[in-house]
């Protein structure tokens, strides 16, 4: 596994500390919907500030695109993050400049502050090194919780990181574990489930996993592809035609490999999808012309549920059909359902993430037991994709 620079005997007692957090949550009328992002990143906060850290959090919120629009101001969010903590939180009404020195000059140790938005300035986005200097000179180490912000290389998670020591704080960290233990030094054997709608989306990924596990399942509207490659009947269902060459392609490459890649043996149909829609359980080789495939079938899943059984590692990323509405979510919810047993039995380790893949392991009440679920979408995207991410490798360890 790298090496990456954490907190642990990191010196942080008495100085400025900006800690480049992923706060960029929800909000409906000035005011946070959902604080799990701002819950996640509370424990490295607390721990600097514990430490006599001036804790300065940074972080962005929605597109602004280089303007100032008050529509996404960081002001609420700091008041929701001072809730978290327990404690106020200073806010500055700009993150470089007279005011953010204002602030930060008139810190005692284990204060936390937090700047306005870093991309009300178009620089950040642009990696501009004078901006990240202006960040740098306001403090004396630099932290960063933004694993799902890491694939960019933006003035705050990576041209910043290298102007001052830095370490991954302990969200950072925590991500950096899991998806290592999940890939990059796995045990074997490793299944990686990738559902979702498109294959076009996800060719890379699919390639990567393709040469690193030992088992590629595929499911939802990107198994049709697959299916349709191989030359089956997919009816009117969700199915990328002409990415039948590349299908073709990533099992050749799989085959060479010594990577099984599992395809649904049967499916649940319907001529509509909606909820409560007539539906039946067909084998994938008889999908009426008329109707479209929206989930797997009861053969599959145990076919799933055997697989996992002889699984050391499983790596989850997109759902197995449907599963935002019944009852086409039957197969993800008992797969997903399958797998958390296994885990919290101590005989899987499990690593989820994606935006749906989150939504469907919560919906399933799977979630909890997993080993870990990244909230990250791109970034984990890109690390499946086997690309180095900007805002990690600022981080090795020598």
């Amino acid at each position: 596994m790298t090496k990456f620079k954490t907190l642990d005997g990191f010196d942080v007692s008495g100085k400025r500390v900006l800690v480049r957090a992923d706060l960029n949550v929800p909000m409906k009328d000035g005011v946070v919907t959902n604080t799990t992002r701002i819950d996640r990143t509370v424990p490295t906060l607390k721990e600097l500030a514990a430490q006599g850290a001036r804790v300065i959090v940074v972080t962005h919120l929605g597109r602004p695109k280089g303007e100032v629009k008050p529509g996404f101001s960081l002001k609420p969010v700091a008041t929701a993050l001072g809730r978290a903590l327990g404690k106020p939180v200073e806010f500055a009404t700009d993150c470089v400049g007279d005011d953010a020195a204002r602030v930060i000059g008139a810190m005692k140790d284990g204060d936390v502050v937090m700047l306005e938005n870093l991309r009300f300035h178009a620089e950040e986005t642009n990696n501009d090194p004078a901006f990240a200097a202006k960040l740098a000179a306001l403090a004396d180490a630099y932290v960063t919780d933004a694993f799902s912000c890491s694939h960019r290389a933006h003035a705050s998670t990576e041209a910043v990181a290298r102007l001052l020591p830095a370490a991954a704080g302990r969200l950072m960290q925590a991500e950096l574990e899991a998806l290592s233990s999940a890939l990059d030094a796995p045990k074997h054997p490793v299944a990686a489930v990738v559902g979702g709608a498109k294959i076009s989306t996800k060719l890379e990924v699919l390639g990567n996993l393709a040469k690193k596990v030992d088992l590629l399942i595929i499911g939802g509207g990107m198994a049709n592809t697959f299916l349709n490659a191989k030359g089956v009947k997919v009816g009117k269902s969700l199915c990328e035609h002409d990415m039948a060459e590349d299908a073709r392609a990533i099992m050749a490459a799989a085959d060479e490999a010594g990577c099984d890649i599992v395809l649904p043996t049967d499916a649940v149909v319907a001529e509509e999808f909606a909820e409560g829609a007539a539906s039946q359980t067909v084998a994938i080789g008889d999908v009426p012309e008329g109707s479209m495939i929206l989930d797997i079938g009861p053969d599959s899943i145990a076919e799933l549920k055997s697989l996992f059984k002889g699984c050391e590692t499983v790596l989850w990323n997109g759902p197995m059909g449907a599963f935002e509405i019944a009852p086409f979510d039957v197969g993800t919810n008992a797969a997903a359902q399958y797998a958390a047993q296994r885990t919290k039995e101590g005989k899987l380790l499990s690593v989820a993430g994606g935006g749906d893949t989150v939504a469907a392991l919560q919906k399933a009440g799977a979630a909890d037991d997993f080993t870990y679920i990244s909230t990250a979408g791109g970034a984990f995207l890109e690390w499946l994709e086997g690309k180095e991410l900007p805002g990690v490798a600022v981080l090795r360890a020598d």
